[in-house]
């Protein structure tokens, strides 16, 4: 029975010559940290910063600058 890796189409040869096309191209890969978004901690953490926001003396400012930079993807 042959694996993947035998006939040539296993995952890590497919990302291997992905990253070599991509090289080719002039372009390099880098790895990035986010804050996971599905995590208690971040939701308690976001709520605790927009209730900060909304209560700040700038609250109107800062609503209008939302509101504005939100639309500029509306067509």
């Amino acid at each position: 029975m042959a694996t993947a890796a035998n006939r040539g189409g296993g995952s890590r040869d497919k990302v291997r010559v992905c990253r070599a096309r991509m090289r080719a191209r002039g372009l390099r890969p880098i790895q990035i940290w986010v804050p996971d978004t599905r995590t208690p901690a971040f939701r308690a953490e976001a709520h605790r910063q927009s209730l900060a926001v909304a209560a700040s003396a700038q609250a109107t400012d800062d609503r209008s600058f939302i509101d504005t930079i939100s639309s500029l993807d509306e067509p």
